[in-house]
């Protein structure tokens, strides 16, 4: 196995570092990371998952106390030659990234490439194809978006597909948020909105549309007859769907509720509803 090439840091300012720095800045964040073709990976169980998927990292940080724990990562033949593994002292690291590291390690990974949906959910670049996918109208909480990842992967979700407003899932927050099952769930990011529903319908999809109209059925009856091939349609957090994202659904559903309650949260409803549909 190769050695990892440890680079030990004294200056918060090293140009080397310039993938770490700011990573508080939501804003900055956001805009700058798929742009440049990178996210990040934050903790060793989500770099560890990362790299199982097949991802490439292009660095490491980390204080010096993490590198015997990572040692068999750093080593693996999945980590390409020559990439620098940034070694620091604490208040160094908290000065680069704006936060206190304490969950072991940080690396900047390379973005993979996303696949169309239609490919996705065909299997048409050699993967499985999807049955039942979860698709997240402009939710814009990476928190959100990360526990509807998680819900996806522990309920049997094939696929999630965003639409093009929609927060990033491989954004820092997102990734932690899911323990690293935006990586273990396939994904991708509709083009067009809400055009991409219909793509879906022409691939023999039902959409149906989570949302409170006067014709909505109960959940219970979509899960008691399923389609064959469903995509659960959730919207924003607070104004729900969208009314041309309703418009073009082929079934409005709701979840049955009690004690005056009208809604759920957006990961909390997808839990629900993936649950309710699962096979």
């Amino acid at each position: 196995m190769p050695s990892p090439d440890v680079v030990r840091v004294t200056d918060p300012a090293d140009p080397r570092l310039n993938d770490y720095t700011g990573l508080t800045d939501v804003r900055l964040r956001t805009a700058r990371e798929p742009a440049e073709g990178l996210y990040m990976a934050e903790s060793s169980t989500v770099i560890r998952r990362a790299m199982a998927a097949g991802h490439t990292p292009r660095s490491f940080l980390m204080a010096d106390k993490w590198l015997d724990s990572l040692e068999d990562v750093l080593a693996s033949d999945a980590v390409p030659a020559g990439t620098p593994v940034f070694v620091a002292e604490e208040p160094v690291l908290e000065q680069i990234t704006g936060f206190h590291l304490h969950r072991g390690a940080l690396a900047a990974m390379h973005r993979p490439v996303l696949p169309t949906v239609h490919e996705l959910v065909t299997g048409a670049r050699g993967g499985a194809g999807a049955r039942r996918v979860a698709v997240l109208e402009d939710v814009v909480d990476h928190t959100n978006v990360g526990a509807a990842f998680r819900s996806a992967a522990a309920l049997g979700v094939d696929a999630v597909l965003v639409s093009p407003r929609c927060a990033d899932p491989l954004y820092r927050r997102s990734v932690r948020v899911s323990m690293g099952t935006v990586f273990q769930v396939p994904w991708t990011r509709f083009e067009s909105w809400p055009g991409g529903l219909r793509e879906l319908q022409e691939d023999g999809f039902t959409v149906a549309a989570l949302a409170l109209t006067d014709d909505a059925v109960s959940l219970d009856d979509l899960a008691a007859d399923p389609p064959e091939r469903l995509a659960l349609v959730l919207g924003t957090e607070g104004h729900g769907m969208t009314e041309a994202a309703i418009a073009t659904a082929d079934v409005v559903v709701k979840i049955p509720m009690a004690g005056g309650v009208d809604s759920l949260n957006v990961a909390a409803a997808s839990a629900v509803a993936f649950w309710a549909t699962r096979a």
